[in-house]
């Protein structure tokens, strides 16, 4: 099976390939339009802000690219985030893929939420084997809202979107590669889809 992570200088790409060896695949880091469009899987990650990570994405093309994909697809974080329509973070046009927008907690808590939080309402194959109510890793100061996409849930001020899905696009708002046994029963199930 080829994995390609898509390198595009937003991303915390070294644990994801890591949690991915520790389950016994290899993954390859790329940017190269071809490749992705030619992986078996892509994990799309992101960490950083919004708009930069955005006009990185234009500039090597993949804003097109990863739209167009069909095989599985996993955005990670900011990765998620882009997938969307738009983002309060740097007022950013996303790639309109989940059809809503990302907006910003309030000044009411501690931003970014960084931590562990519980997940609940899961319903999709990415959870397999995973309890309603674990505990996975966040760190961020945006959200999804809840939407017709939304896969999972969890809590911090409201509820929000924990991971969203449309066909064979995935997003979680978590980092699974650091949520510990769950995320990697998370990332086995998305390499398994």
């Amino acid at each position: 099976m080829k994995i390609v992570i898509i390198d595009y200088g937003a991303g915390n790409i070294q644990s994801i390939k890591f949690a991915i060896q520790r389950l016994g695949y290899e993954a390859v880091l790329s940017k190269d339009a071809k490749e992705i469009q030619h992986a078996d899987k892509v994990i799309f990650p992101g960490v950083g802000e919004a708009s930069s990570a955005m006009r990185k994405l234009m500039a090597s093309r993949l804003d097109k690219i990863i739209p167009e994909l069909k095989q599985p697809v996993l955005g990670i974080c900011l990765g998620m985030q882009l997938m969307c329509n738009s983002s309060e973070e740097g007022n950013t046009k996303g790639l309109g893929i989940f059809d809503t927008n990302v907006v910003r907690f309030s000044n009411r808590v501690k931003v970014p939420q960084i931590g562990w939080n519980q997940i609940t309402n899961l319903r999709s194959d990415l959870f397999n084997a995973v309890d309603e109510k674990e505990h996975i890793y966040l760190v961020h100061s945006y959200y999804a809202p809840l939407c017709h996409a939304t896969i999972a849930e969890s809590d911090y001020e409201l509820k929000y979107s924990a991971a969203l899905q449309k066909d064979n696009f995935y997003g979680t708002q978590f980092h699974p590669e650091k949520s510990s046994a769950v995320g990697v029963q998370i990332l086995k199930n998305f390499l398994e889809l």
